[in-house]
């Protein structure tokens, strides 16, 4: 289904702290802000709702003016057409299930909230009532169309002999009127039970001798002349002559096939997914619940995997939903072929897949599915004269050891589905304990991270780079910091994968860019020799539709001369969309903005995207780094990286450099700059001002293994100390692409 973005959310929540924690949550959604509406009692929301139109609704159960289920059917009269989601204070799933039965999409359980299930559950919410109302619609339609045809109408004389056929009862029971006319209504009109297949009793005869009107049987059966069986309803009612006596009956029927498929689709529509035909959420847990119930007494166990597509964003957005949509059905396809008929593959919504393996005999045999998976996925998927590629991400969950119900079983699952993500993508992870404390972490780490900007808690440190010949400064990258007032310094690692999951990346992004282009135009203005300001930008900002507006705005607004901001990307930025890559670093290059290639080797590495981006600099990871003195004989790589990176005429710099061995492999081979410990730790800007007014060039051609630090604002020349192969030697050096 083509997503609808959600503009404007009405919450009615009489908890102004709950209010104000959802209204943060939504804040930060990334591109697509939503206005959120905030009132206390239904019946504002009732005022409001009849002045403005919006797109969703959040309702706490527990108001002032209205509880419960009431409260639900208040809220459903006042805008019957616009998706519901409920918020409950108790963890009563009956409850919850009652508020979906009277018409909720979904329901929230406070304290249980977290930003990413949030906006799922507002997103689903809409694709389900998107997916209800077109049912509605199609039954509707059936059902006009149906009157339109009009009944069929037969009449007999007392004796029970057809006297009358208007033009439908003759196409329905393959009689023309004068075919039929004194035949008896038994061999003209018969008709079956359809369960028993048993023939029903005259309906004429039993309303003649009763008076009245009477009806068949709800599951009754026609036979046509040919035998075709055709579903009907009817009325069969007396005709009576001038002295009311009965002189015979007409019997009213119509062909019901349209009516009762449409039940029985509307039926299979309330527990499948409207795209895929996969069972949705309802009908997976009810089967996680009966194959709960069937594992102790098989000695079986139950796995549930849950499946997050790799690049179908990009696809979807690119192409266009129609493309989207045949993806998704081709990658249920060859799901479902990947397991037993005895499985269930069930689709969440958008992207997500999840699937119970019933009857396991040993957690292992998951990991061959789980695998099988991840190749049928990879295949390309040709659509449209398009061959598409996507790839999985698969979270693997076993009962009973992960989970004891089908809510434990999946959120368990979907933990480790975002596991195997951060690993890299296209691979499985089985839910291990910790996973939870992790996910526990991440989430509050979220919460103070929401508020870090405006609390000013974060600062840039800034690490010079250094010209390996001259031993001058060339440069600067800025790296984040943050200390929390209660919880002190958190690294990088550990809140820059929450900030891009969140969203937060692109405000702290933009935040970093600034301050570094401010700090560098204040160093320039100070006569202070500062060639470059370089600074990491994520997948995630690159990738933002804004992105070189942004950039432009700060440089403007800084004064900060375009040549001297340098941006670094990684392998992995530049390569996953190519074509709108190039557009983009042709416009900052035109801009006069310098760009290098971060973290060289450990991506794509391909020659071909080196000659075909403008790329100004190549960035030696720090990983082939120590292979100089931690592998002597596997020095190959980096001896490669410098003699290409010259020979297409781009500066090569080194990152992580710690000892003078390592600085003098990397002289003998001509590398230009590097960075890292053995010249300086990132220090904070008024420590690098002493720096770029000293210079460090000494410490180069100095023969003891030397380095300069600072302390105090004061520049100390002293013993190199061994620096721990963990420390944090980069920064901002996270990122998931």
């Amino acid at each position: 289904m083509s997503k609808k973005s959600i503009k404007i959310l009405l919450l009615i929540e009489d908890n102004l702290g709950d209010a104000h924690l959802l209204r943060e949550m939504l804040s930060e959604q990334g591109s697509h802000k939503t206005e959120l509406t905030h009132v206390e009692r239904l019946s504002e929301a009732e005022k409001h709702l009849a002045e403005h139109a919006v797109d969703i609704i959040l309702l706490d159960l527990g108001l002032p003016d209205a509880q419960g289920l009431g409260a639900v059917r208040r809220a459903r009269a006042l805008a019957p057409q616009v998706p519901l989601v409920v918020l409950t204070g108790l963890d009563d799933e009956a409850l919850a299930g009652r508020a979906l039965q009277e018409g909720a999409q979904d329901y929230l359980i406070k304290g249980e909230i977290e930003t990413r299930g949030l906006r799922r559950a507002l997103r689903y919410a809409v694709e389900r009532k998107a997916m209800e109302e077109a049912l509605f619609a199609e039954k509707e339609r059936a059902e006009v169309t149906l009157k339109c045809i009009g009944d069929a109408v037969a009449c007999t004389d007392i004796s029970g002999k057809i006297t009358f056929l208007n033009l439908v009862a003759e196409k329905m029971l393959g009689w023309t009127w004068q075919e039929a006319a004194g035949q008896p209504l038994a061999e003209i009109f018969r008709i079956l039970d359809a369960t028993s297949r048993e023939p029903i009793p005259n309906p004429m005869e039993m309303a003649v001798r009763q008076n009245r009107t009477v009806h068949l049987p709800s599951n009754c059966i026609l036979l046509r002349r040919d035998g075709f069986e055709i579903p009907i309803e009817d009325s069969v009612a007396p005709i009576h002559d001038r002295e009311g006596r009965a002189s015979g009956a007409v019997i009213v029927f119509h062909d019901v096939s349209a009516s009762r498929a449409l039940a029985l689709q509307m039926a299979h529509s309330a527990q499948h997914d409207f795209l895929t035909g996969l069972p949705n959420r309802m009908l997976l847990n009810d089967r996680i619940s009966q194959a709960i119930s069937l594992a102790p007494r098989h000695m079986k166990k139950v796995v549930v995997l849950f499946l997050d597509l790799d690049g179908f964003k990009h696809i979807n957005d690119s192409l266009g939903h129609p493309v989207g949509d045949k993806l998704l059905q081709s990658v249920a396809e060859r799901l479902v072929d990947c397991v037993r008929g005895s499985d269930t593959v069930s689709r969440q919504g958008g992207d997500e897949f999840v699937v119970l393996l019933s009857e396991v005999e040993q957690a292992d045999d998951a990991a061959i599915t789980a695998r099988r998976m991840l190749q049928a996925v990879a295949e390309p998927h040709s659509i449209d004269q398009h061959d598409l590629h996507v790839t999985t991400s698969i979270g693997v969950s076993v009962y009973p050891d992960d989970g004891l119900d089908a809510e434990t079983l999946i959120k368990n699952a979907d933990t480790a589905m975002y596991q195997a993500k951060e690993n890299g993508r296209q691979s499985y992870q089985f839910f291990k304990p910790a996973m939870n404390a992790r996910a526990v972490e991440r989430q509050s780490i979220e919460e103070i991270l929401r508020r870090a900007l405006e609390r000013q808690e974060f600062a840039l440190h800034y690490q010079p780079k250094v010209n390996l010949r001259t031993g001058k400064i060339t440069g600067a990258e800025a790296l984040i910091r943050w200390t929390h007032p209660i919880r002190g310094p958190l690294s990088p690692e550990q809140f820059i994968p929450v900030a891009e999951d969140c969203g937060l990346i692109l405000p702290i992004g933009n935040w970093v860019l600034r301050e570094a282009s401010k700090q560098a135009r204040a160093w320039v203005d100070a006569g202070l020799p500062l060639a470059t300001m370089a600074v990491n930008i994520s997948a995630v900002q690159f990738r933002d539709e804004n992105f070189l507006e942004g950039v432009f705005a700060i440089l403007e607004d800084t004064g900060l001369d375009p040549g001297s901001l340098e941006l670094e990307l990684t392998e992995s930025v530049l390569m996953k969309h190519a074509e709108s890559t190039a557009s983009i670093l042709d416009a900052l290059k035109a801009k006069g903005v310098q760009l290098a290639v971060d973290d060289f080797g450990t991506g794509y590495s391909s020659l071909s995207y080196l000659r075909k981006f403008p790329i100004d600099a190549l960035k030696i990871d720090q990983s082939f780094v120590r292979q100089i003195t931690a592998a002597p004989g596997e020095t190959t790589i980096v001896a490669a990286v410098i003699s290409m990176g010259r020979s297409l005429k781009l500066r090569v710099v080194a990152e992580g450099v710690e000892t003078r061995e390592e600085l003098a492999f990397l002289q003998a081979h001509h590398c230009e700059e590097a960075q890292g410990f053995y010249f300086s730790p990132p220090v904070l800007p008024q420590q690098f001002a002493v720096l770029l007014e000293t210079g460090i060039a000494e410490t180069i051609l100095r023969p003891k293994t030397e380095s300069v630090f600072l302390e105090s604002d004061q520049l100390i020349v002293h013993e190199t100390l061994p620096v721990p192969r963990d420390a944090d030697c980069s920064g901002t050096k996270v990122r998931r692409e």
